[in-house]
């Protein structure tokens, strides 16, 4: 069968023998898969299965015995039986090839081509050659070698070489002319010595199939690592190349090896146990600075010629040939040559302090110290004592470094790169060569000069910077090589790194080896990135399950499927220039993320929205050629949903209209009691006017009536008084004797008393006072004569029968009897008062 990835980014397996109902054999396992043309052929150790990919087809191919090995050559299929030989697969049948005793009754691991002929491998006796039906030994220099060995797997490389995988020795990397080139094992960096397997990709990268895990080599490699798995070496302080002869100084000695022999080890020179510090070549001779004083190297073995302990470096003077200033752990002696022989001659007198990082510009010596601050020496001519000394204590940092570079004086430490103003006499700082690192890259103000002193290394945390000159401009050049620390493994602040051919190869020291570089060969070709899963996972409040989803155009995921695990990838692969993402989540971190390692990221808990994620990756310096986009939507939960939000909406509005109602029939409700208050209060005041005015009229009829009533009183009584004084006249004149001039008088005076004109008047005046009387009377006590009503009037004026009787023209006895008679009309009580009765009316 086989894997393909699926639209989740997901591994997943067809099986063919399934799918075409093929009837595999118990047990049965597959150890070699070959694609020609349109056939993927399969190999198990009894059968072949010839599989037609266009139509969907299988030829099975039966053999009783074992088939150990199939083989691909020119696109034709071979395979060997057991102890039968080499079969060839033409037009879907196995034909015997080749039965030769030689190979019948040997394993064959491969067979090759080499330019006509048909080359066998086999497992224990090396190489055969097959030509013109003729089979013999390969004699090459490798068979007799292989004779020891157990092949298992090989490939062809290519220009006479081969890889051999074998079964305890690791791969063996062989030319057929040289014989074997060098041997990679568990001790050299591979994980198991068992290599079943081997392929070579289209960038001739050598991979192997281990019984234990997958190893890879690179053998066009621009980095080789030489680590030191045994400790015998130590950490690499410093190097050199002399009389073709690698010198590593480390803190276990001085160790050496020639160049063109890999397999020879490194060798400890006697004498050099201990720290060495610096190996420097001065005029054709190797310097070493070591902890117990100062050495020259003559092949494998060194002269003493100082054993003042502690010798950092050496520097030479231009005007002075045979005389080397050394720092050492208290202070700068000199070495002069005297009869071909270096010799200490003297201390420097008045400056004691370590002189680990010093160099010489004119007359003056630097003296870095990373704990004091930098020191501005004068020597005298005579190199004998200080004149002068200066100390900068601005200038100073931990792992700070002075140096000579293209002829200037260069001081470096966290914040930044500073070159010596001659005229001013001071340290400026270098905005160019400062912006090659940060506070936050730098780990090392080592700047190492190249022999020659035109080019400089500067190690920063996560690169390798090359300083040369600019052939076009006075600009510095600068080269940025991603080769970070943890791959470096630099002894910090002790960093080396030496010209191996002085153009673009070098040699760099490490904590547990040496690293070889060629910076020519250093460069990542174009590649993408590419997402691959993408793993949902519901959020805590629902559990942890997940599932992946297809990389389609605006995935919508419900709002608790807001957590996302997406893998980016870039499909190119260098050991030492891992690639590094980095990402934004427009939407909500629209700024592109820190670079990391890991190519896995991570969304918790995301908020309903629309997102478009880009990954772009780098590896070393160089950007991917496309950025990777995956657009998702997190749908709100379901009451914020797009009819829910309808609904809300509706309700809204029907809400807003039934409080629009209550409120305006609230409104309403409360203006019509406002208003019926109001009103109320306005009928109030009415009324209260009203009665006002009731109570003004009453008092003004009241005034009226006790006006009127004053008046009719007033009448009456003028009536009385007339009537009285026309009854004392008459009665006087009736008691004259001349009764017949008398009589037209009396006659005119008893008219005037019983004329009707004065009760009219009295009756206007009455009803003038008292309107209503004489009808409630007529209503109560319909049954009185005028004259009873007459008497009623004058006692509802309270007038007595006295005052009554003028009126009448009676006595007052006639009066009295009048009111009895009154009484007795009106069906009166005997208790009840007559006159209190009528005024009660």
């Amino acid at each position: 069968g086989y894997w393909e990835v699926n639209q989740l980014g997901i591994l997943t397996y067809t099986s063919l023998a399934k799918e075409l109902e093929i009837d595999l054999l118990e047990d049965e396992e597959f150890w070699n898969i070959f694609k020609v043309e349109e056939f993927v052929i399969f190999q198990s150790l009894s059968r072949i299965y010839i599989y037609d990919q266009n139509k969907k087809s299988v030829n099975i191919i039966e053999s009783a015995e074992v088939i150990k090995k199939m083989y691909e050559v020119d696109g034709a299929i071979y395979f060997q039986r057991t102890n039968k030989g080499i079969y060839k697969i033409e037009n879907g049948v196995d034909i015997l090839f080749l039965a030769h005793p030689e190979i019948k009754n040997k394993e064959v691991i491969n067979i090759f081509k080499v330019d006509s002929k048909l080359v066998f491998l086999t497992r224990n006796k090396g190489f055969f050659i097959y030509e013109n039906g003729v089979v013999k030994e390969w004699k090459t220099k490798i068979n007799a070698y292989l004779n020891d060995h157990s092949v298992y797997s090989a490939i062809a490389l290519g220009g006479g070489n081969y890889a051999l995988g074998t079964i305890s020795n690791g791969l063996l990397y062989l030319n057929i002319e040289k014989g074997v080139v060098y041997t990679v094992n568990q001790s050299k960096g591979i994980s198991n010595n068992t290599v079943l397997a081997l392929f070579q990709d289209v960038d001739r990268n050598i991979w192997m199939g281990l019984d234990n895990g997958i190893s890879y080599i690179n053998t066009e490699a621009p980095i080789k690592i030489f680590r030191d798995v045994r400790g015998l070496l130590g950490s690499v302080y410093t190097s050199a190349i002399k009389d073709n002869n690698l010198y590593l100084g480390t803190n276990q000695g001085l160790f050496y090896k020639p160049m063109d022999n890999s397999n020879i080890p490194f060798k400890l020179i006697d004498g050099t146990q201990g720290q060495v510090w610096s190996l420097k070549i001065i005029k054709d001779e190797l310097f070493c600075g070591h902890d117990k004083g100062t050495f020259i190297v003559k092949e494998d073995k060194v002269v003493t010629i100082s054993e003042v302990a502690g010798t950092w470096s050496f520097r030479t003077l231009e005007h002075e040939q045979d005389v080397i200033i050394q720092g050492n752990y208290d202070g700068l002696y000199i070495l002069k040559k005297l009869d071909d022989r270096w010799q200490l001659r003297n201390k420097i007198e008045g400056f004691n302090y370590s002189a680990r990082s010093f160099e010489i510009f004119g007359s003056k010596i630097f003296v870095n110290h990373e704990y004091r601050g930098l020191f501005d020496l004068t020597v005298d001519d005579s190199l004998l004592r200080i004149e002068s000394l200066e100390i900068d204590t601005l200038l100073k940092g931990a792992n700070s470094s002075i140096t000579k570079y293209n002829d200037q004086i260069i001081y470096t430490y966290y914040k930044g790169i500073f070159k010596y103003n001659r005229t001013l006499g001071a340290f400026q700082k270098d905005s160019l060569l400062s912006e090659i690192y940060s506070e936050q890259e730098y780990i090392s103000g080592q700047v190492l000069p190249i022999v020659g002193g035109t080019r400089a290394w500067i190690f920063t945390r996560n690169n390798m910077t090359l300083i040369s000159q600019s052939a076009l401009t006075e600009q510095p050049k600068i080269e940025k090589f991603p080769f970070p620390l943890e791959i470096r493994r630099d002894v910090i602040d002790y960093e080396n790194i030496i010209s191996i051919d002085g153009q673009k190869q070098y040699l760099l020291g490490t904590s547990d080896g040496y690293i070889t570089l060629d910076i020519g060969k250093i460069s990542v070709k174009e590649f993408k990135i590419y997402l691959g899963t993408i793993k949902v996972g519901l959020n805590e409040k629902n559990g942890p399950f997940d599932f992946f989803i297809e990389k389609g155009k605006n995935v919508k995921l419900e709002n608790d499927e807001n957590n996302l695990i997406i893998n980016a990838y870039s499909p190119e692969y260098y050991k030492y220039f891992q690639p590094s993402y980095q990402f934004k989540l427009i939407g909500i971190y629209d700024k592109w993320s820190n670079w990391s390692h890991d190519s896995k990221i991570e969304f918790s808990n995301l908020p309903p929205g629309d997102y478009e994620l880009n990954v772009r990756s780098r590896i070393g310096n160089k950007f991917s050629e496309n950025i990777a986009s995956f657009k998702f939507s997190i749908l709100p939960p379901w009451y914020l949903s797009f009819y829910m939000m309808m609904v809300y909406l509706i309700v809204i509005i029907i809400l807003s209209l039934l409080m629009h109602y209550f409120y305006r029939a609230y409104y309403h409700r409360q203006r019509e009691r406002i208003i019926f208050q109001k009103n109320k209060e306005l009928e109030w005041s009415r009324l209260q006017n009203e009665k006002e005015i009731i109570n003004i009229k009453n008092e003004q009829l009241e005034k009226d009536y006790k006006s009127k009533s004053k008046e009719l009183a007033a009448s009456t009584m003028s009536i009385v008084r007339r009537n009285e004084l026309l009854t004392q006249i008459k009665s006087k004149l009736d008691e004259l004797d001349d009764s017949k001039n008398l009589a037209p008088v009396i006659k005119i005076i008893d008219k005037n008393l019983s004329h009707n004109q004065n009760w009219e008047l009295f009756t206007e005046a009455f009803n003038n006072a008292d309107s209503e009387f004489f009808h409630r009377m007529k209503e109560l006590h319909p049954e009185l004569s005028p004259n009873d009503l007459k008497l009623c009037a004058y006692l509802r004026l309270n007038m007595s029968s006295k005052e009554i009787a003028p009126l009448f023209n009676i006595s007052p006895s006639s009066v009295e009897i009048k009111r009895y008679r009154l009484r007795k009309k009106m069906k009166l009580a005997s208790n009840q008062n007559l006159t209190e009765y009528i005024l009660g009316i």
